[in-house]
């Protein structure tokens, strides 16, 4: 149940005496439309309330609302930019992470005769003449008297502490 308000306080709705609460000397009844207004205050309306009163323009909305999705749009696409910045890193770790795995299953599936250590580096080789791949510690410019014909250099590849294999650069340096 609401606020119960005595019957001589202005603001009882049955009361018939109409009086102004606003209490500024700003503020004050209207009867400009024929019937009475109450509590018009000049200094918290957004429309002139007089004829001395400033001009104002209509808000052209229209104008606004155009303006408002170009803002929209530009900072939906900076977002997106921004999303899609990080996908293009997202894609370049997955295909490295594909490339590890393809270069793990070429070492697994090489012949090799010799005990491998993690962190070196070897180099992957295709078998021309007895085909599949092999595993050496030798690349192609370590023989002195030049690398054998009948074998094809694929990459040169570093065994991690993951049991998978990268393939590095001549100064063991990964390669992306």
């Amino acid at each position: 149940m609401g606020m119960v308000l005595p019957p001589d306080d202005p603001r009882n709705p049955l009361n018939k005496e109409k009086s102004n609460l606003a209490d500024g000397r700003q503020s004050y009844d209207s009867t400009s439309t024929g019937s009475l207004v109450e509590f018009i205050n000049r200094n918290v309306t957004p429309y002139p309330t007089e004829v001395g009163a400033p001009a104002f323009d209509l808000i052209p909305i229209e104008k606004q609302k155009d303006i408002m999705v170009n803002v929209a749009r530009m900072h939906g696409q900076q977002e997106y930019d921004r999303i899609m910045a990080l996908v293009a890193v997202l894609q370049q770790q997955a295909e490295s992470v594909r490339r590890r795995l393809e270069i793990t299953d070429w070492v697994h599936a090489a012949k090799y005769g010799f005990q491998i250590y993690h962190g070196q580096c070897y180099w992957l080789a295709h078998d021309l003449r007895h085909g599949g791949t092999l595993l050496t510690q030798t690349g192609p410019e370590d023989w002195t008297t030049g690398s054998p014909l009948d074998w094809e250099y694929i990459c040169r590849v570093k065994w991690l502490g993951d049991y998978t294999w990268v393939e590095v650069d001549n100064n063991g340096v990964h390669v992306v």
